[in-house]
């Protein structure tokens, strides 16, 4: 969701008011419009303002509050309205469901749940008639084994997605042991997600996006931790909320996976649109394809999985395609064509392959991948061109060419 929400707050009470202004304050894809403190006047200052989205604070005045949420949503139906009290009483939400709120929250509101509360009524069409909105995607990346390839497209399809200029990215480093991430954008990051880690329980949008380094290709990193430890440094639920502040800003979060399928990396493709498992057309690789997919089957996790086969045309691979086909059992997703020395050129130079080698086969497959991941993305993949390039003539040198 990367355009802005215009927002409008009521709430007589002064300290839990300041409380949710601080909060939004934090949020780049929300403007606070306007902020009332008593409920009888609110309806003038929505007319004025025409926000997407009104909160209501109902704790003052119960009663008062739900009417004004009735009047609101007669009024101002393209106007998405998220309730918010104190009170868990389950017939308290019921009417203001009732009355038109498409959301209600607990006070204090928590920044990661008001995030899911407003991509929820955004993805599903609600708020301010016309408004475009843009879900983001979540992707997550994982391999049946080390060395298939998985940190290379991580941070090459975050590179291309960041390529369109309607795309924000961040690519998160979870192999928290042996993550090379930083190594291929030649990076030398300030922070880490040790740092995210040791600041979750005051954690906001400043805070996370000071622990973020962007390369020049526009996408940004959260590395792994500096040092080798044997616990990982946060929970699953912490793991999902940060994903969830992310998603708050970001277009497109890559999530390149550890090849533990520990914890963490079941918090991270529970989180994700999708989870490319990759792989090589080698046995050994095609049977943890087959043990990985009942396994990712059984955490309700298969109708995200999708299939990658990296390094088509390996030249010692002795499995066709279609061999491997009947082998998995399942349909591949996409093929990603053999190209080693460019890959090798790429990382130890530090720079990715769309700005490296943007005409390689192998790009073009990842920009294709792009393209069918994400079907609002403007797919760069027919390259710079031709035409607007000068063309060598045989007598060009009679004119000055």
């Amino acid at each position: 969701m990367n355009n802005v929400v215009r927002l409008s707050i009521v709430d007589p009470n002064d300290v839990t008011r300041h409380a949710i202004k601080s909060l939004l304050l934090g949020i780049d894809s929300v403007w606070l419009e306007a902020e009332c403190s008593r409920y009888e006047f609110f309806g003038d200052v929505v007319n004025q303002t025409n926000p997407d989205l009104a909160v209501v604070v109902l704790d003052s005045n119960p009663q008062a509050g739900l009417g004004l949420v009735a009047e609101l949503s007669q009024s101002h139906p393209h106007c998405a309205i998220i309730c918010v009290s104190g009170s868990t009483e389950g017939s308290l939400i019921l009417q203001a469901m009732r009355n038109g709120a498409k959301e209600f929250l607990s006070s204090p509101v928590q920044l990661d749940d008001f995030m899911a509360a407003l991509d929820r009524i955004f993805s599903n069409g609600s708020g301010k008639s016309g408004r475009r909105s843009r879900r983001s995607q979540v992707i997550s990346i994982v391999g049946v084994s080390g060395g298939v390839g998985c940190t290379s497209l991580a941070i090459n399809l975050g590179c291309t997605f960041a390529q369109d200029p309607e795309s924000s990215v961040v690519v998160i480093d979870l192999d928290l042991a042996l993550g090379d991430a930083d190594v291929w954008l030649d990076i030398i990051p300030d922070y880490t997600i040790q740092d995210v880690a040791e600041n979750i329980t005051r954690l906001d949008y400043s805070l996370l996006k000071r622990s973020l380094t962007q390369h020049d290709c526009g996408a940004f990193l959260l590395p792994r931790p500096v040092h080798v430890e044997p616990l990982p440094p946060m929970t699953p639920d912490q793991l999902q909320r940060v994903i969830a502040l992310l998603k708050a800003t970001f277009t497109h979060l890559v999530l390149d996976l550890s090849k533990a399928y520990t914890s963490l990396d079941l918090a991270a493709m529970y989180s994700a649109d999708s989870v490319l498992l990759v792989t090589q057309l080698d046995l050994p690789s095609l049977r943890n394809v087959v043990r990985i997919s009942q396994f990712l089957d059984e955490q309700g996790l298969g109708e995200k999985l999708k299939i990658v086969v990296n390094r088509i045309g390996l030249e010692d691979s002795q499995i066709s395609l279609s061999k491997a086909l009947d082998t998995i059992g399942r349909e591949v997703f996409w093929q990603i064509p053999n190209d080693y020395s460019t890959m090798v050129e790429s990382r130890n130079n530090g720079v990715p392959l769309i700005l490296e080698a943007p005409r390689a086969k192998v790009t073009r497959a990842i920009e294709q991948l792009a393209a069918r991941i994400d079907s609002s993305f403007a797919s760069r993949s027919a390259g710079p061109d031709e035409a607007e390039k000068p063309k060598r003539k045989l007598f060009g040198f009679l004119s000055g060419r």
